[in-house]
């Protein structure tokens, strides 16, 4: 290890697979140093149902890993997606009585626009700063210096299942990792397929995982809205399994060979082999139909996850079109459907602003374990925002009690 930068390691545990990213943070880069993959056994929705299955998944994409990357691991940034996920705006105002805004007025507003009420069974995951307004001077990203009466935050707030977050925890503790940080996928995601541009533009990133398809939307660099739709590419592997009687493990196979959501563009002449059941011979049957069951199931997703936009208000956000990741963006004619339903354009992201072992990770399926390494280099030296270590809610409580009565005081 020595003469290498420092090594940042993203755990991708999803519900079809366990991804394991080695970064090497150098000057100026991010040197993708190793990679291990494993099928993902013991997760459901993005939630983990076994924890012994999910532990010997992990240990295995790891191990696979550190051989690549020549190093042992010992922490890792994880994802973390599922149902549970929920997230909102919220705001917060000081005064600061016309002087030099520091460090700890900016701490103070977020502390003001995170003082909602959350249950007690959920956890904040993540706090996102959107915006700062000083006296009404509004589109401020850094109001550090800055001379005001009045320092305003708006926010947006990441929370998450307290149970569906510790099992993911105890899951890489069992497995002899220590957790650095949780982060939303989809917020990983966009740190290693959006641009820029896009993001400050204003764009949707959806990323169609084995169980959930993700949604954040991205506007003046800032996350500002983010969802999670529980249906995702194992519902195609289901449908085509029921609709063409094949075993879901031969179905995942022509699902990954065969599979197209756009019927009229496969040839009658097109052909696929579909294994049989219970001892049956095989059968030939035309492509097409694959192309009849996957369409409507990716058309189901795209219209509900529009139809959150819509509800939203958040249509006008689009202008950078939308951008696609993840497994079950590789189905051929993902990006087409996406552009007829939304009306905008579309693409297919893949991982990028990294060197090293970029023909390997150069595939959607990457996304969130290579966002993982980048964002957990920008959290060098930094507080976690968010560690199993704090779940004692009673204490979190106390603190802020106490640097409330410091403020009045």
């Amino acid at each position: 290890m020595q003469g290498r930068g420092d090594i940042i390691v993203g755990l991708d545990i999803g519900t079809t697979k366990i991804c394991c990213v080695v970064g090497e943070s150098l000057p100026g880069e991010i040197n993708i140093i190793g990679i291990g993959t494993h099928p993902s056994e013991g997760l459901r929705k993005g939630v983990v149902v076994n924890i012994e299955s999910t532990v010997e998944s992990i240990k295995k994409a790891v191990d696979e890993a550190e051989q690549m990357a020549g190093c042992d691991i010992s922490s890792v940034y994880t994802g973390i997606a599922g149902g549970h996920i929920t997230g909102f705006n919220s705001r917060g105002i000081v005064a600061v009585k016309g002087r030099e805004i520091i460090q700890e007025d900016i701490d103070r507003v977020i502390e003001a626009a995170r003082a909602v009420a959350i249950p007690m069974e959920r956890e904040v995951i993540h706090v996102l700063p959107q915006e700062y307004i000083v006296d009404n001077q509004k589109g401020i990203q850094n109001p550090l210096g800055m001379s005001g009466v009045r320092l305003e935050a708006r926010i947006h707030i990441v929370t998450g299942a307290v149970t569906s977050a510790r099992n993911i925890v105890k899951c890489a503790n069992r497995a002899g990792l220590d957790v650095s940080e949780i982060v939303l996928e989809s917020l990983a995601s966009g740190r290693a397929v959006l641009s820029e541009e896009e993001k400050e533009l204003g764009v949707a990133l959806i990323d169609i995982g084995g169980g959930t398809t993700d949604l954040a939307i991205f506007k003046g660099n800032n996350i500002i809205h983010t969802f999670v739709l529980a249906l995702g590419g194992d519902n195609f592997t289901n449908d085509i399994a029921i609709g063409l009687r094949a075993p879901v493990a031969e179905a995942v196979k022509i699902k990954e060979k065969f599979g197209c959501c756009i019927s009229q563009n496969i040839g009658p002449e097109e052909m696929l082999e579909v294994p049989g059941l219970g001892g049956r011979p095989p059968r030939r049957l035309p492509r097409q139909i694959l192309g009849e069951i996957i369409e409507p199931r990716m058309e189901e997703i795209f219209t509900l996850v529009r139809q959150e936009i819509e509800e939203r208000e958040l249509v006008h956000c689009l202008n950078a079109g939308m951008v696609l990741t993840g497994g079950g963006s590789l189905v051929e004619g993902a990006s087409e459907v996406a552009e007829s339903v939304f009306r905008v354009p579309s693409r297919i992201g893949r991982p990028a602003g990294v060197t090293g072992l970029t023909d390997m990770v150069n595939n959607p399926i990457y996304a969130t374990g290579v966002g993982l390494v980048i964002f957990g280099t920008g959290q060098s030296g930094k507080k976690a925002g968010f560690r199993i270590r704090d779940k004692h809610i009673f204490k979190k409580v106390m603190a802020q009690m106490k640097r409330w009565f410091k403020d009045v005081i």
